[in-house]
C-alpha cells in the first residue's frame, strides 16, 4: 500500500481516485486497491528512420477499447487504473499520446487540460515527434500538438470509435493490400505510388493501377492524383473511369504555388473522393493534403501534421513542415486582416495617409487558392 501511496503521489490523475498515468522503474505488483498495465510492448510503432511515433489510429482505438474495458469491468471497479510507462522516452511520448487522447475523446477534456494532466506529479516533460528522416530533426510536433490534432478531427468528424472499423484500417494499411489511408474519410485518400504491373520485387508487392479499381469503385473514389514521375500509364486510370491528374514536383522538396493551388482545385472540383499518391504516398501526398485540411477546416499546421501521422505514419518530411507553417501562418494573418480591414475606421483615421499592406508572406499566390473558399 505504501508503494501504491508513493507511485500516486508522482502520477498524473485523469479521474480522482480511478484514473492515473504514471512513469516507472520497474513493473508494479498489482495491489488490493490498485490494478497497473503498460501497453509500451503491446503498441509498437514501425518506423522508417529516426522517427518513433505517434502511434496510429489503429492502435490509439485499440488502446481506448482496452481501457474502456478495464474501467468497466467488475474485477476492476473498486480499483484505482494505473497506465505506467517506462523512463525510455520514445515509448514514454507515445503512451502520453494514447492516455492523453483517450481523455480528449472519452472525457471530454479539452487538450490543454489533458496536457496539462500528463505534465503534473512528477512527470517531467516529453520527448517531442520527429519526421521520418535520417537528419537532424527541424521540427518539433509535440504531445499537446498531437492532441489538438486529435480534436480538431473528432471535432470535424473525421473518425468516430463508436463506428471505427479497426480490422478494415489494418487491412488496408499494409502494403499487400493498396498501403492505403484515408485522412478525410470520403473525400481524401493518400495510397502508395502503383506500378506498371502487380509483382513481388525483393519481397516488396507492387500494384498495378487496376489493383485499386474495386475499392476506389466501391468507395466512390472518382479522381486520382499523381505526384511523382510516371511510372504507369495514366490513361489506365481513365480508362477505368476515373479522372486522372498529374502535378509533378521533386522528391522531398515542397510545391509550388501553382502545383498547391491545382491540387486544391482537384480536390473542391471532384464530386467523389480524391486518391493522392507520390512514390511512398508519405512526404508529397501529405504536404499537399495538409493545404486542404488547413483551407477547408481550419487546421493549423501541427493539427494538420500530428493528424495526418497518425492515419498515415510516416508522412510530411524535412522542409515540408516548415513550408505548411508557412501556410498556416500566411492563412492565419489573412483571415486577421480580413477581420481588420471589414471593421469600422474611427472618423480620425479615415484621412490618413497609410494604406494597410498584406504582410510580406502575402506574396505567396497560394493564399489566392485560399481567397477562393
Amino acid at each position: 500500500e505504501m508503494a501504491d501511496e508513493y507511485v500516486l503521489l508522482g502520477a498524473s490523475e485523469f479521474i480522482k481516485d480511478r484514473l492515473y498515468f504514471a512513469t516507472l522503474r520497474t513493473k508494479p505488483k498489482t495491489t488490493a486497491n490498485s490494478h497497473y498495465f503498460s501497453t509500451d510492448d503491446e503498441f509498437l510503432y514501425e518506423n522508417f528512420y529516426a522517427d518513433f511515433g505517434p502511434l496510429n489510429l489503429g492502435m490509439l482505438y485499440r488502446y481506448c477499447c482496452k481501457l474502456n474495458k478495464k474501467l468497466k469491468s467488475f474485477t476492476h471497479s473498486r480499483k484505482r487504473v494505473i497506465h505506467y510507462t517506462s523512463y525510455d522516452q520514445r515509448k514514454r511520448a507515445n503512451a502520453a499520446v494514447l492516455i492523453g487522447a483517450y481523455s480528449v475523446i472519452y472525457l471530454k477534456r479539452s487538450p490543454e487540460e489533458a496536457y496539462r494532466s500528463l505534465i503534473s506529479g512528477n512527470n517531467t516533460a516529453y520527448l517531442p515527434f520527429r519526421d521520418a528522416a535520417l537528419g537532424d530533426c527541424t521540427y518539433n510536433l509535440t504531445i499537446l500538438d498531437c492532441l489538438q490534432g486529435i480534436r480538431k478531427a473528432l471535432q470535424c468528424g473525421f473518425f468516430n470509435f463508436e463506428t471505427f472499423d479497426v480490422e478494415e484500417y489494418e487491412h488496408y494499411e499494409r502494403v499487400e493490400n493498396g498501403d492505403m489511408n484515408w485522412i478525410i474519410p470520403g473525400k481524401i485518400l493518400a495510397f502508395s505510388g502503383p506500378h506498371p504491373r502487380s509483382k513481388i520485387e525483393n519481397g516488396y508487392p507492387l500494384h498495378a493501377p487496376e489493383a485499386y479499381f474495386p475499392y476506389f469503385q466501391e468507395h466512390h473514389v472518382t479522381a486520382v492524383v499523381r505526384l511523382n514521375r510516371k511510372i504507369y500509364d495514366g490513361r489506365r486510370f481513365t480508362d477505368g473511369g476515373f479522372e486522372h491528374h498529374d502535378l509533378f514536383f521533386v522528391d522531398g522538396t515542397t510545391p509550388s504555388d501553382l502545383i498547391t493551388r491545382r491540387f486544391l482545385h482537384v480536390c473542391e472540383s471532384t464530386e467523389g473522393a480524391v486518391a493522392v499518391h507520390c512514390k511512398a504516398g508519405l512526404g508529397r501526398t501529405g504536404t499537399l493534403i495538409g493545404c486542404y485540411l488547413m483551407k477547408h477546416y481550419r487546421f493549423t499546421a501541427a493539427d494538420a501534421i500530428a493528424w495526418i501521422r497518425i492515419c498515415r505514419p510516416g508522412s510530411i518530411i524535412g522542409p515540408q513542415q516548415d513550408f505548411l507553417e508557412e501556410i498556416s501562418l500566411c492563412f492565419a494573418t489573412f483571415i486577421f486582416h480580413s477581420i481588420l480591414t471589414s471593421l469600422p475606421v474611427p472618423a480620425a483615421e479615415k484621412h490618413s495617409h497609410s494604406i494597410m499592406l498584406p504582410p510580406p508572406c502575402f506574396t505567396i499566390g497560394i493564399v489566392l487558392g485560399f481567397l477562393q473558399m
